[in-house]
């Protein structure tokens, strides 16, 4: 990685497209990137979606600054000055970019790469108050803070994120639950102290690097050792990130020719890979073919003295039921207990306690939401879009890129007339998954509802001439070089 530059990397990839018969220019296009976005760090990225004005007005109150939240602002205030905005955000790194911990856990980048202020990133003439959203009453379109400050709105927006739950594992109770923006010091620590590494923090992502390293250095010495990598029983953001820091292992691993001496295990929680069939089957050739482990429906829910304890979990067949003519499912659960010198552990992630128990949650924590229009379930004047909303394979950055420009959409439409009309712009599910395989190859895995398949989401014009399920030098590049910008450049000015 030391000795790539981007200029040889672009070279590269046009020949890559040349053998294809497509542009760079083109390529770009298809993949919903204007041609400044070859130029990273430029602030001119943006996309071919036009921002029409409207003339609705009104106080429209979003609560979460990060991307989701900023994104929604940034887009709105473009395409209806006349609506007050207010941005409910107490966090001020709140707009970092979370996506890049994966590489700062692998020592590929620093920890300052992916930092951000959200106060650079907050739109002309949309307020910040810096406080956090405690108490919700939709009967009375009011939200109260954690300093008692009561704020009206006509429109209500929840792009909140969601909470790390470390708490939920025996013996990291200390570490408690945690947002993955701000300082999270302590958290490692607690961390640390058992033994654990965990990507989800910017703090967390530097000290796996640190943890890495050492695991590393004791496989080189020829010692044998075991790294064990975790996928919990939750909804998570990111549902590829436990795979990736794996993969990610394993080439530092070479890379030291190390890889002979260490035993890599993944536990997902799930049984398979991955929810569509031909990328969790393309992932268990990768895995064959570098020799990992893995053991299917295993839910870390312990850590202790070196050792990570899983609940292996299942259904086996009881009776016979004559009248439904199937036999009752009846489940099991057995205690395993594997002994550990680097443990990687995708905590549990649920939602902020004062949202998901508030009127506007739901008995599973999510904000309901009807999942084509991100209008909630139960009140019309408020939405949700993010990690936070109830809607199907929806926590990834690819996704929240699609649902910002939905939620403007309707809910201009909502200020203008009350309503959402049908022919208004929905989400179709649309989700990105630039899974890291190794240090220069990505296997890029989109799809939406309604066509669960390789090469069905955006990029299906560019990923038509190139297997989507194969790892690619090219998906590297995207992942390495234009991600960054176009989400940091793009996103947060409301138009990528």
């Amino acid at each position: 990685m030391d000795n790539r530059n981007l200029k040889q990397d672009l070279e590269q990839i046009d020949s890559i497209l040349k053998e294809k018969g497509i542009s760079r220019r083109d390529a770009m296009k298809m993949m919903g990137l204007s041609t400044a976005g070859l130029a990273v760090g430029s602030s001119s990225l943006n996309a071919a979606t036009t921002l029409q004005a409207s003339d609705a007005k009104g106080e429209v109150l979003i609560v979460g600054g990060g991307l989701s939240g900023m994104s929604t602002a940034a887009r709105l205030k473009s395409s209806a000055s006349g609506v007050n905005i207010t941005v409910l955000e107490p966090e001020a790194a709140s707009v970092s970019y979370q996506p890049g911990q994966t590489l700062v856990g692998a020592g590929l980048w620093n920890k300052s790469d992916i930092l951000y202020k959200r106060d650079d990133f907050t739109p002309d003439g949309v307020k910040v108050v810096k406080e956090k959203a405690m108490k919700f009453d939709p009967q009375n379109n009011t939200v109260t803070t954690d300093k008692g400050t009561a704020l009206k709105y006509d429109v209500l927006i929840i792009a909140a994120g969601i909470k790390l739950n470390y708490a939920a594992i025996a013996g990291l109770e200390a570490a408690g639950e945690a947002y993955s923006s701000g300082d999270n010091k302590a958290l490692v620590g607690e961390l640390n102290a058992k033994g654990v590494s965990s990507i989800y923090t910017a703090d967390g992502a530097e000290a796996t690097w640190k943890n890495m390293q050492a695991f590393i250095a004791k496989a080189k010495s020829g010692k044998k050792v075991k790294g064990l990598f975790t996928h919990p029983n939750t909804p998570i953001k990111c549902g590829g990130a436990p795979k990736k820091i794996m993969y990610l292992m394993n080439s530092r691993l070479k890379e030291a020719n190390a890889r002979a001496y260490a035993d890599l295990h993944f536990y997902p929680n799930g049984g398979g890979m991955f929810g569509i069939k031909d990328y969790h089957t393309a992932i268990v050739k990768q895995f064959e073919r570098e020799k990992f482990n893995w053991s299917y429906k295993h839910n870390l829910v312990g850590v202790a003295n070196g050792e990570a304890i899983f609940d292996h979990h299942g259904l086996t067949k009881g009776k016979f039921d004559p009248d439904l003519e199937d036999y009752e499912m009846i489940p099991t659960h057995k205690r395993v207990v594997k002994p550990y010198d680097f443990l990687h552990v995708t905590p549990p992630m649920k939602a902020p306690d004062e949202i998901g128990k508030s009127p506007i949650g739901s008995a599973k924590g999510w904000v309901p939401v009807k999942k084509e229009t991100l209008q909630h379930a139960k009140f019309d004047n408020v939405f949700a879009l993010g990690d936070i909303a109830a809607v199907p394979m929806g926590k990834t950055g690819g996704s929240a890129r699609k649902q910002y420009k939905v939620v403007v959409n309707n809910v201009i439409s909502f200020l203008e007339k009350g309503s959402i009309p049908k022919t208004n712009l929905q989400y179709d599910g649309y989700t990105v998954c630039p899974l890291i395989t190794s240090i220069g190859t990505v296997m890029l895995a989109e799809f939406n509802w309604a066509s669960k398949k390789p090469g069905s989401g955006q990029n299906a014009a560019i990923v038509s001439f190139l297997d989507p399920t194969q790892e690619r030098y090219i998906w590297w590049l995207l992942k390495f070089y234009l991600l960054k910008p176009m989400t940091v450049y793009g996103m947060l000015s409301g138009r990528a």
